[in-house]
């Protein structure tokens, strides 16, 4: 890559200020790249059951500079396409904005992430994956990569420390030519990097020791779905049917964008409607059950606060939050941790997609968006508002 900015750059600055070109984008990754559906079962859709709470219409909300907006200002400043909130296992809250249709599967960017890094503590838990073993282990073509040299347990945690191809790490670049090995309609004229995910693990070296440092980087997650590709012999999307996806009574198939070589985009290339999502969480919530029916094991769902691990995992730094943000969160088996009072966790990804779940406060809530990232647009505190529904809620 060149000094001279690429199309997939451009793409990306164009998403993160144009917030009509990204919401046709959240909901149309397969007009650009392969993908494979990951399987909803046989079984019938489970019921949401549905308690209207009405009154959230008449809460105010601390909106960017100090700001009081009520709901539908908020989710207009958020540039919201669905809001769900289940309190107790009812939907009490349902709303689609934009020409967004509940049937439609929407992007989840990053929030992927802790989907996949919930899979991995199941299969922990069970014995087929050794969170203490080098990863090369797994997949020995990693082997002297940042990635391959450091533990499966330092991929959960994002605690390797890496450069790419030689160059100097920048998260923001990087995160660009990730996205131009993935869709080949997004190189520059004259491209001769990486064309394959694996291809571009392979160029990662060690500027550090593992798990001595967070950095929130997109390999961590593609070296953790190879790991599992390989403990399992199946490929990322019939993994999370078979273990989750298949047995949460889901209306739809979602579906995971794939590279050349046909790998799911595991950190951030999954796309589900926003019913389903809020099936998971509330699996999850409810300690990976649904009714009498075991869908997680309930050691794995109940300690994704309570297991977060000393050290580098431990009061992170949101990545879009400025340098001088205080490090108020932590991290866990790749889920967000914002240390409240109420034991909350969340699936978070680029734009607003959000999946916010709250054991004490009984509370699930998805959000999707196609919120601009930019400077001078300060960013909506969807977390602060997630806990003000909650508390109302519970009276």
């Amino acid at each position: 890559m060149t000094g001279i900015p690429s199309l997939a750059d451009l793409v990306w600055a164009r998403g993160y200020t144009d917030p009509a070109w990204a919401r046709r984008h959240m909901t149309s990754g397969r007009e650009l790249v392969p993908s494979r559906s990951v399987w909803r079962g046989s079984d019938g859709a489970s019921v949401l059951p549905t308690s209207p709470a009405g009154a959230l219409d008449d809460l105010t909300f601390t909106g960017p500079h100090g700001r009081s907006l009520t709901l539908t200002e908020l989710l207009t400043r958020a540039e919201t396409d669905a809001l769900l909130v289940l309190h107790r296992g009812l939907l009490v809250h349902e709303e689609y904005l934009h020409g967004y249709e509940p049937q439609v599967p929407h992007f989840n960017a990053s929030a992927a992430k802790s989907y996949l890094g919930l899979v991995a503590a199941v299969l922990a838990h069970e014995g087929q994956l050794d969170r203490g073993a080098h990863v090369a282990k797994y997949v020995p073509e990693l082997a002297g990569t940042a990635f391959g040299d450091a533990q499966v347990d330092h991929l959960l945690h994002m605690g390797t420390q890496m450069s790419y191809a030689g160059r100097p790490y920048d998260k923001a670049l990087e995160a660009q030519r990730y996205f131009a090995v993935l869709a080949p309609q997004l190189r520059p004229y004259g491209y001769t990097g990486p064309a394959t995910i694996r291809e571009h693990l392979a160029t990662a070296r060690a500027t550090g020791e593992p798990g001595v440092d967070f950095r929130y980087e997109n390999g961590n997650v593609e070296a953790l779905a190879e790991v599992l590709r390989r403990v399992t012999g199946t490929t990322t999307s019939a993994l999370l049917s078979e273990m989750i996806w298949s047995r949460i009574g889901a209306e739809e198939d979602a579906y995971y964008l794939l590279d050349s070589e046909g790998s799911e985009a595991a950190c951030g290339g999954f796309s589900a409607t926003a019913r389903d999502l809020a099936r998971l969480g509330e699996m999850i919530r409810c300690g990976g059950a649904i009714g009498d029916r075991q869908i997680v094991p309930e050691a794995v769902a109940s300690t994704i606060v309570s297991g977060v691990p000393d050290g580098y995992s431990h009061r992170v730094r949101f990545p879009a939050a400025p340098p001088e943000a205080p490090a108020t969160l932590s991290y866990h088996d790749l889920w967000w941790i914002p240390n409240d009072p109420y034991g909350s966790f969340m699936a978070s990804g680029i734009h607003g997609q959000r999946l916010f779940i709250s054991p004490a406060l009984d509370l699930v809530i998805v959000h999707y968006a196609s919120q601009i990232i930019s400077p001078s647009v300060p960013q909506v505190p969807l977390v602060q508002a997630f806990l003000k529904i909650g508390t109302h809620l519970r009276g």
